[in-house]
């Protein structure tokens, strides 16, 4: 710890916050780390060194982007243990193979002792901690700590989940339009939907149960009001909405990423305003051959402009993308077709006036995203929450789905036509009409829900102040 920078913030409340080791779960933390530091709260952001090197590069520390709250936000390492075929630079979900996600999870496990040294040497006012580490706010409890949850998925697929696994499976969901198509609900009774890992679902269960009078959630009540309120009921502990937790176009690319984003840019320059789809699923699902070859030739039915970002595993860093997609498709699509690999400037993209549709996976952080930019989502759930934030960005106008056959694959020419449809036909003209809508919505919003949520924290740490003089 930097006692330099501590010292002269003794009489602000400390916060430890402790998230998943996934950029998706990261980056809203740290996000919430930046409001509460410009509030004066002082913050520990804690995780593995290969996931601290990663913000200290490109988002946060002497970067200029935080030249104001960067002061009060202190980066702490958690070292794992080593484990056989999980080296340091695989201590974090970036580019780790789908085979090594339980050990990943078992050394985070194997790691509670050194938290539990961290906190006692920190003693922080609060901890915010995520939803896998039941351990995490057991330990805080024994040293008087209070310990509250972020949750960093969206109110509708927490309340659908809690409802699911909660209730008579006869017991129907109060929302019809949030539910699972057959093949999903197949996957959920195998235990393989909602986790790669079946204990998971009971962790989150604990880690809700231990959060300390209320749980925080990146959501946003103007949208999910009642996905809110109903998970209050069930979990029978308010839910408090502290979203969007999404980084904005201009802080979320480093000066290293800089010449990418000119490539980028000098390519859309010559399209159409809404001429553009930009592809992503994500930083942690790794598409089968099989699925990048049907996305592809779906890309290539539709006719429009696309940007298409595909990544693969740490394990498959020397594959080529021209093995994987159909052959002649990068010259057959010719100058409508930008194809890159690992990495592309998301939120810079999706701001741009040339976007008209993102085909996402429906992860979280996607959907909010759009919704900050303005941008029509063509949802492709692949797994987890994705398929219920799929259903959600339908119902509220922000989106339409490609839908699957009975068996859960792709079909291109869906595809294809879901992507005309909003980007070129009259269909889409009402979509980006309520894009709009919800990205206004969200830019007009107050300071309201932080200054509630820094009287609840504040409250929060007095408590524990007072519990540790007693």
């Amino acid at each position: 710890m930097d006692s330099s920078k501590e010292k002269d913030h003794g009489k602000r409340f400390r916060v430890l916050m402790f998230p998943w080791l996934a950029h998706g779960h990261i980056s809203p933390f740290l996000e919430l780390a930046e409001r509460l530091a410009s509030r004066n709260f002082y913050i520990y952001f804690c995780s593995t060194p290969i996931n601290l090197s990663s913000i200290q590069r490109h988002q946060l520390i002497d970067g200029g982007r935080l030249s104001e709250t960067n002061s009060l936000i202190e980066l702490v390492e958690l070292n794992l243990p080593t484990l056989p075929n999980l080296p340091p630079h695989y201590h974090t979900t970036k580019s780790l193979p789908h085979h090594l996600m339980p050990t990943l999870k078992k050394a985070l496990d194997l790691s509670s002792p050194s938290f539990n040294n961290l906190l006692s040497t920190i003693q922080p006012d609060l901890l915010v901690y995520d939803f896998i580490q039941p351990w995490a706010p057991t330990q805080a409890s024994q040293l008087n700590i209070p310990a509250i949850q972020l949750l960093t998925t969206g109110a509708a697929f927490t309340s659908f989940f809690g409802h699911l696994f909660k209730n008579n499976p006869d017991t129907k969901f109060p929302f019809p339009s949030i539910h699972l198509y057959d093949h999903e609900e197949r996957k959920v009774t195998e235990k393989t939907s909602f986790s790669d890992d079946s204990e998971d679902s009971e962790r989150v269960f604990q880690c809700i149960g231990k959060s300390t009078d209320i749980v925080l959630i990146n959501s946003v009540k103007e949208v999910e009001e009642k996905y809110l309120e109903y998970a209050s009921s069930i979990f029978g502990k308010e839910f408090v909405p502290v979203g969007p937790l999404v980084q904005t176009a201009s802080s979320s690319t480093s000066y290293d990423h800089e010449h990418e984003v000119d490539k980028f840019n000098e390519w859309l320059v010559n399209k159409e305003n809404s001429s553009v789809v930009f592809v992503s699923f994500g930083t942690e699902y790794y598409m089968s051959k099989e699925e990048i070859q049907e996305i592809a030739y779906g890309l290539e039915l539709s006719e429009v402009n696309f940007i298409w970002v595909i990544r693969f595993p740490g394990d498959q860093r020397e594959t080529d993308i021209g093995q994987v997609l159909p052959k002649g498709f990068m010259e057959r699509i010719g100058e409508k077709g930008l194809v890159v690999e690992k990495w592309a400037p998301q939120a810079k993209i999706l701001e741009s006036c040339k976007i008209g549709g993102f085909v996402s996976h429906c992860g979280w952080n996607s959907v909010l995203e759009s919704m900050q930019y303005g941008v029509p989502i063509i949802a492709m759930p692949m797994h987890i929450d994705q398929p219920i934030n799929a259903r959600f960005v339908v119902e509220i106008g922000l989106g339409v789905e490609v839908k699957r056959d009975g068996d859960g694959k792709l079909d291109r020419r869906q595809m294809g036509e879901v992507i005309r449809k909003v980007v070129m036909g009259k269909e889409g003209t009402e979509v980006q009409r309520k894009s709009k809508e919800i990205s206004q919505k969200m830019r007009c919003k107050g300071n309201d829900d932080i200054d509630v949520l820094v009287e609840k924290l504040e409250r929060l740490c007095n408590k524990g102040r007072m519990q540790n003089v007693q």
